[in-house]
């Protein structure tokens, strides 16, 4: 290593977006790399309706914000070019190839639906989303999540364009996606959890096996080819599980994120034990890995604002994970975050916060040792049972429920310091790091950040 390297993270700016952001998705195909997508959510009821009354209609409304950055404009370099109102969004994801000409966003809405949007170029470089496809997935449900199986670099010329979406019932819902028209096609639902399918995702390399987590606390693995119990059952998180990505670049190593505030990776090969298990102090909503570092990963913490985690160790040598940057975050939830994909120059800053360079970060605990078991998959009728008795609007109250805990917790909890630390980045056995652009989105204080994390080789 010829040197040591330090860093910094510095905002560049800060959007309000009105609504509560938990959703926020930066373009990943080329020549559009300066794109990104903000999605939101927002809870109204009538002033007469306490806010957990299910037994009268709640509105959940949304709206979708598409920002485009230039690194030209360094007072504000993030513009908004559309706005567009929607039912509430939950979380949302770019195709990473285009499809008949067409880029293409996905988006899982309150509405219980997949809507597919098409990016629109004017001959004066202006952009547009325009809707192009919906597929309702089930009455009186949320749909949580979405996943293209595109998630990796190279895809098979024979390979179907499928997503998986995932439901507050407990459903996953798997779809194909026509390329010559962009509609789309349920091919099969089935019942994954008891409680709400947080999240639900492709493994990149193999896109017939699917992951899903649930506010049951399990972990399962799903064939398409067979469906009808789960390959694999985990217990390994102690609460629900509402985050999941396969490593787009390194086959076989999975993330995962929970309430229970631990990131766990996975060698996908041996799920009964994890290679790492994080405590971040936060529950973990998203986790993305990094486009161009196969060993960095970006998680968002809630309360505990976001990290980015260098798991190189961990994967290689099945030691700790190391911390590299832990923002807190005053006064939000941090529910949203990402990578940007385009390659970074010099920025002037318009805050700085600085590091505590003996602050090596947190390490995975041993004392979180949880024992982990294969649990029998209950049998499908089981879960329609279950889902039968409890209904849906027990599970809507359960997902507000979730939203006003957290609230509450906030505000009894004591009042949050916004600190940043970062550790000796020598420690990144990938040689120079490059400057990374990211940006992160929150509830209660609507606010979207753009930040970049500047690295340097003394």
């Amino acid at each position: 290593m010829a040197g040591s390297q330090s860093g910094a993270l510095r905002t560049l700016q800060a959007v309000d977006t009105e609504f509560t952001a938990d959703s926020v998705e930066w373009c990943p195909v080329k020549g559009c790399q300066h794109l990104m997508a903000c999605g939101t959510y927002q809870l109204r009821t009538p002033e007469d309706q306490r806010a957990l009354d299910v037994c009268k209609p709640q509105v959940r409304l949304g709206r979708l914000y598409l920002y485009s950055f230039s690194e030209d404009n360094r007072a504000e370099p993030l513009t908004e070019v559309q706005r567009r109102d929607s039912s509430a969004i939950l979380d949302m994801k770019w195709c990473h190839i285009p499809v008949s000409g067409h880029i293409l966003l996905g988006l899982a809405n309150a509405s219980g639906s997949v809507e597919l949007l098409h990016l629109m170029e004017s001959e004066k470089n202006n952009y547009t989303l325009l809707p192009i496809s919906s597929l309702t997935l089930g009455e009186g449900c949320l749909s949580l999540s979405l996943d293209w199986s595109t998630g990796k670099p190279g895809r098979a010329r024979d390979q179907p364009l499928k997503i998986i979406s995932s439901d507050s019932k407990g459903q996953l819902h798997l779809l194909m996606v026509n390329e010559g028209t962009a509609e789309l096609q349920l091919v099969s639902s089935w019942p994954a959890h008891h409680f709400e399918a947080w999240i639900a995702a492709f493994n990149y390399w193999q896109t017939e096996l699917i992951y899903s987590g649930g506010d049951d606390c399990l972990l399962r693995g799903w064939d398409t080819r067979i469906l009808g119990s789960p390959v694999f059952t985990s217990k390994r998180h102690s609460m629900g599980v509402c985050s999941i990505q396969s490593n787009p670049y390194q086959e076989h190593i999975l993330a995962t994120g929970s309430y229970d505030e631990h990131v766990l990776l996975w060698d996908t090969r041996n799920i009964k034990q994890p290679l790492a298990d994080v405590p971040v102090h936060g529950g973990v909503w998203r986790l993305k890995w990094h486009p161009v570092h196969p060993h960095l990963l970006l998680a968002a913490c809630m309360h505990n604002g976001f990290k980015i985690l260098n798991c190189q160790k961990a994967i290689e040598e099945k030691q700790d994970v190391t911390v590299l940057i832990s923002h807190e975050m005053p006064n939000s939830l941090v529910y949203g975050a990402d990578w940007s994909w385009l390659p970074f120059h010099s920025m002037k800053p318009t805050h700085t916060w600085s590091f505590d360079q003996n602050d090596m970060g947190a390490k995975a605990a041993d004392s979180y040792s949880l024992k982990v078991a294969e649990e029998p998959p209950a049998s499908f009728h089981e879960q329609i049972v279950h889902h039968h008795v409890e209904g849906p609007a027990k599970a809507h109250s359960r997902v507000e429920l979730k939203v006003a805990q957290l609230t509450e917790d906030m505000k009894s909890s004591s009042q949050l310091c916004s600190s940043s630390n970062i550790c000796d980045l020598s420690l990144f056995n990938g040689g120079n790091l490059d400057d990374s652009l990211l940006a992160t989105c929150s509830f209660y204080d609507h606010v979207l950040h753009l930040w970049k994390w500047e690295t340097k080789q003394a």
